[in-house]
């Protein structure tokens, strides 16, 4: 019952702080594209480990940076948006799934890399017979 909680918390988080990620007027986070892609809530609801996404994998860091130099601004935010007894502390954590997992469909689509589960029913259309022949 209490994780059914958590995880209703964490996407409210996750909704919140997308909002938010509008109002900043830090440049290093301003000039990429931010996504938070998951929110971790600690059960005691003191720390929120959040997970984001940045287009541009070279602003990655500076992102970061921007986002915990204006960490107290979100959480004063956050507080206000969301009526919880304690406000959880913010930890942003660069998040690397999505592009990991465009690297994985990657390879799974070159066919040097995966080979097909059964090759004998592979046939190439050049061995194939044409609709009129008769082999």
């Amino acid at each position: 019952m209490a994780g059914n909680r958590i995880n209703r918390i964490n996407e409210e988080i996750q909704k919140e702080l997308s909002n938010l990620f509008r109002t900043l007027k830090d440049p290093r986070v301003q000039g990429g594209m931010v996504t938070v892609t998951h929110v971790d809530t600690t059960t005691d609801l003191r720390y929120a480990k959040i997970y984001v996404s940045v287009l541009d994998k070279q602003q990655e860091s500076d992102v970061i940076k921007g986002l915990k130099n204006a960490s107290g601004y979100l959480r004063r935010e956050l507080g206000q948006a969301i009526r919880l007894r304690y406000t959880p502390e913010l930890q942003f954590v660069a998040d690397d799934s999505i592009e990991y997992g465009a690297h994985i469909l990657e390879m799974l689509r070159d066919p040097n890399i995966v080979k097909p589960a059964n090759p004998a029913n592979e046939t190439d259309e050049a061995d194939a017979p044409e609709d009129g022949d008769e082999t």
